[in-house]
């Protein structure tokens, strides 16, 4: 069936003592970056952490009572699986939800908090897709599709609805790409309310279909490359939506994952705002200058979820800081002699520097017999303090240098 604004107003209504009406926040750093008018608009903040309860629970509430009884089950390695496990448990019914075998034990135990009957199975997302459609043919269950589904995209146009009605005078609306269910969903919203906005969708490099798929006029699947942003990581997009894309999307530009991960650090340390991969997309697509500024431009970022695994998020605000010249890492060669380490650490402190890290480096850094290789990780004020505190050091005779992090 053909998506009609009439659904998505529906879908308001059925979800209107459901979700969250997230809210929309002014992003005054990239404001006065860009000289546009930019906010966010915090899905990251919805129940289980994303926009999937939206098109969830639309497409599960829509089910007839015999399709209720039998229950549903989906294929997802993050935030669907938690969508659907807590749309399912709202209707009162039974969820079966296949994740691969290697599935953060963050997201298994998020999905069974939600009440989804958990299957681990298969050692890649696709294999869990294909043992989720034997159990749907086993047990009659209905399945329920992330983005190829008329309804679940239904149901991801209501945030356009909100951007619409919240975001005075918007100008373009920036959303990230995996399959292309939100994308699509909120284009629809967006270009029947305010036929002038543009639609700007935001992929991950290492996994970008859409571009690709649009040139061959139908979905091409592309070799699968890791990325931090998992919430988009999809090797093929829904043809539903790319239908949807192709009349209603006005471009797509891709991020790296060095800006990805700058995406997440500025929305944590500048809008106190957790967020994903993917949902740090837009913004990262707006650091990087990727989204073309016009004058009198209002733009709304969607920040499409913030399930991201803690460990996850402390490696990319550790790197992002040190690529931004916050943390300084060291190498320096001293005489294996008591106090030599103390005396290197007070000069480091003279010049107004605090040690977060020390470590001792014999073999590793080869080091002379006699001497010791040591390690700083140090937190600066910034780049200028960090040359500051590396030229002193070596004005005062050490051997130092600095250590560049690699790069996502």
């Amino acid at each position: 069936m053909a998506i009609d604004f009439s659904d998505i107003r529906a879908a308001r209504e059925k979800l209107r003592d459901v979700i969250v009406r997230t809210p929309i926040i002014p992003d005054k750093l990239l404001t006065n970056k860009l000289g546009a008018d930019v906010h966010l608009k915090a899905e990251c903040l919805q129940r289980s952490g994303s926009f999937k309860i939206r098109g969830a629970y639309n497409k599960i509430s829509s089910l007839s009572e015999a399709e209720k009884r039998s229950g549903v089950v989906a294929a997802s390695a993050g935030n669907h699986a938690q969508g659907v496990a807590l749309a399912a448990s709202l209707i009162g019914i039974e969820s079966t939800i296949v994740l691969p075998e290697f599935a953060p034990l963050t997201k298994i135990n998020a999905t069974r908090h939600f009440g989804g009957n958990v299957v681990l199975h298969g050692s890649s997302f696709d294999e869990a897709v294909a043992y989720s459609r034997e159990l749907q043919k086993e047990h009659n269950y209905t399945y329920v599709h992330a983005f190829e589904d008329e309804a679940i995209i239904t149901g991801q146009g209501t945030i356009g609805l909100e951007i619409a009605e919240d975001c005075a005078g918007v100008t373009k609306v920036v959303v990230p790409i995996g399959g292309g269910g939100v994308i699509s969903g909120i284009a629809l919203a967006i270009k029947h309310l305010l036929p002038s906005v543009k639609v700007i969708g935001v992929e991950a490099s290492n996994i970008a279909t859409i571009n690709p798929s649009l040139a061959a006029g139908k979905p091409v699947e592309i070799p699968f490359k890791p990325t931090i942003a998992d919430g988009i990581a999809i090797k093929r997009p829904g043809a539903i939506p790319l239908e949807i894309i192709r009349g209603h999307v006005d471009e797509v530009v891709e991020v790296t994952e060095e800006e990805i991960a700058h995406g997440i650090y500025h929305c944590v340390q500048n809008s106190h705002l957790v967020v994903e991969g993917a949902g740090a997309a837009g913004p990262a697509a707006l650091l990087a200058g990727k989204i073309k500024i016009e004058d009198g431009d209002v733009i709304c970022a969607v920040l499409c979820g913030g399930n991201i695994d803690a460990n996850l998020l402390a490696r990319v605000l550790e790197q992002v800081l040190v690529q931004r010249g916050r943390y300084l890492i060291l190498k320096v060669l001293v005489d294996d002699r008591p106090g030599k380490l103390s005396s290197l650490l007070d000069k480091v402190a003279a010049k107004g520097a605090s040690v977060i890290e020390v470590y001792h480096r014999r073999a590793m850094y080869l080091a002379p017999l006699g001497s010791v290789g040591i390690e700083l990780l140090l937190e600066v004020r910034n780049e200028d303090h960090g040359m500051e505190v590396l030229n002193y050091l070596k004005s005062t005779g050490y051997d130092v240098t600095r250590k560049v992090v690699d790069k996502w």
